[in-house]
């Protein structure tokens, strides 16, 4: 008679002529043996869970397009909002610097009882703008009769100072005497003899 123990993991017999059954191979672990069938190793199994076939991640065309096409709407809006903020920093710091430079003419002036005839007169001739062009000044006391057209003038063709002017071309390099010219609406100037400082076309 046979007997299994679970307990000892044993097995025991008894009757005339018995003999002791099968064990499994070593290193099989089985919960309930039972002689003569095979029983898989659990390694076995792992190995043949682990040779079964990825699935493929990646994405469709359409995804790819939609992707894409929210990329450009994301730089199409992006790129003019960067150039215009550029721009109002360039046109603040030209206002800054067209200040300060009215500042130093005006001790200038005081010194000298008179206006310097060039920016040379105060170290200041090489000075840029930030668009990289030259800072334009232009005494009006005394003024040169040759200098007469290069007066910079409102609307109403009036002289926008009595002083002195003194004004930065602006993005486009170009400039004309009237602000309302084309030319001029990008120029940053010094109007009321600088109680005024900023683009000439919100003068």
């Amino acid at each position: 008679m046979f007997r299994y123990s679970p307990r000892k993991d044993q097995a025991s017999w008894s009757g005339p002529g018995a003999s002791p059954p099968a064990l499994p191979a070593r290193g099989r672990s089985i919960g309930w043996y039972q002689p003569g069938r095979a029983v898989p190793t659990p390694p076995a199994d792992r190995r043949k869970r682990s040779q079964r076939p990825l699935p493929l991640v990646g994405f469709t065309l359409v995804e790819l397009s939609i992707a894409i096409a929210i990329l450009a709407i994301l730089t199409a809006i992006a790129v003019p909002s960067y150039s215009s903020y550029r721009e109002r920093v360039r046109v603040h710091q030209a206002t800054a610097d067209i200040v300060a430079l009215g500042a130093v003419i005006k001790l200038y002036e005081i010194d000298n009882r008179t206006y310097p005839a060039t920016l040379a007169e105060i170290g200041k001739a090489g000075m840029l703008d930030p668009w990289n062009h030259p800072y334009e000044y232009l005494r009006l006391q005394p003024l040169e009769h040759t200098q007469t057209g290069k007066v910079r003038k409102d609307k109403n063709l009036v002289p926008i100072n009595s002083d002195f002017d003194l004004y930065s071309k602006g993005k486009d390099g170009a400039s004309q005497g009237p602000l309302t010219a084309n030319a001029s609406h990008d120029d940053v100037v010094r109007a009321n003899d600088g109680r005024f400082v900023g683009l000439a076309s919100d003068y």
